[in-house]
């Protein structure tokens, strides 16, 4: 069941197309990673997707219906990359307002808000003002204010800039645990390693246009290039007959190989213990979202983009 369809968006801006033709859909529960460089296209759709702009084409599906941003939007909550909470208000007056805004009664907002504070160590927050905390406690607070609400979809654009690692890690759980209980989050950063953590689809955009959808599994085996590391002591210089790969690099009692087309990893672990060579270990190495990411933004070579830093030696 998807909880999100955008079907043919598309935004313009006099003569720019800032979202050119996009599709896409996200599942209910699902963690779903919308990417792209800076001027991608990100923020417009985001904006289309909370009611700020309308798309000048195509259509919006929430939640099984066409949507209707009056309504809708309270089903949403959205945590921007730029901060919007009041610099001179108490953040336990503004966390409640925040709340009654998105349609809890006082009561019940006051016992949510005292459960998020205790569970993110804030009670002592209440009486202080935004402009008195830190960038990482000003994001714990835009979080619990986003979430506050229960809503059925979550927008997060950067949602970990200025926090420190323990507070990461209490984010990203919450997070897990959301989704888990059946809320939809869309998750937007220019942090892959995050990305490949926490989301299980993504979506790449460059120049307004999708360029990548998929799971993140299949996503980073569609990119595959038959790159498999071979811990060994030595490997002899020369191989006789027909080598079933050829070296693409090498480490500390380490090689990367390239299996040639037509062969398997079987028929590489079979010829190298032809030749006497003891193996340690041997496994796939499969490219990183930041490689796809550039290879697809950048153009740049795959398979020199892909092959390990730490691995050296035969130029590629």
């Amino acid at each position: 069941m998807h909880l999100l369809e955008l079907q043919h968006l598309k935004k313009y801006f006099a003569s720019q197309k800032a979202v050119d033709d996009i599709s896409f859909s996200v599942e209910k529960g699902s963690i779903f990673g919308l990417l792209g460089p800076n001027g991608a296209g990100k923020t417009t759709l985001i904006r289309m997707i909370t009611g700020i702009f309308y798309p000048d084409e195509g259509d919006i599906i929430f939640d099984g219906k066409k949507f209707d941003p009056i309504n809708d939007v309270a089903h949403i909550g959205y945590m921007p990359e730029e901060r919007g909470l009041y610099k001179k208000m108490k953040i336990g007056e503004q966390t409640l307002y925040l709340a009654q805004l998105k349609g809890l009664g006082r009561k019940d907002a006051l016992m949510k808000i005292k459960q998020w504070f205790i569970k993110f160590e804030m009670e002592s927050w209440w009486n202080k003002k935004v402009e008195d905390l830190s960038k990482g406690m000003s994001q714990k607070l835009q979080f619990v204010t986003t979430v506050l609400h229960e809503p059925k979809l979550i927008i997060l654009d950067e949602p970990f800039s200025g926090l420190d690692p323990v507070n990461t890690n209490l984010i990203k759980d919450e997070i897990f645990q959301l989704a888990k209980n059946g809320t939809t989050i869309l998750f937007s950063t220019h942090r892959m390693e995050q990305v490949e953590e926490i989301c299980d689809h993504i979506i790449l955009v460059n120049k307004g246009t999708k360029i990548l959808d998929g799971t993140v599994k299949q996503v980073k085996q569609d990119f595959k290039e038959n790159l498999f590391s071979v811990g060994t002591e030595s490997i002899p210089e020369l191989l006789p007959g027909h080598p079933p790969f050829e070296m693409m690099g090498t480490s500390d009692h380490a090689y990367v190989v390239r299996i040639k087309e037509g062969n398997k990893p079987n028929d590489v672990l079979q010829y190298l213990l032809q030749q006497g060579v003891h193996i340690h270990s041997f496994n796939e190495i499969l490219p990183s979202l930041n490689d796809i990411f550039i290879k697809l933004v950048e153009g740049t070579s795959v398979t020199r983009q892909f092959l390990p830093k730490e691995f050296t030696g035969q130029a590629i």
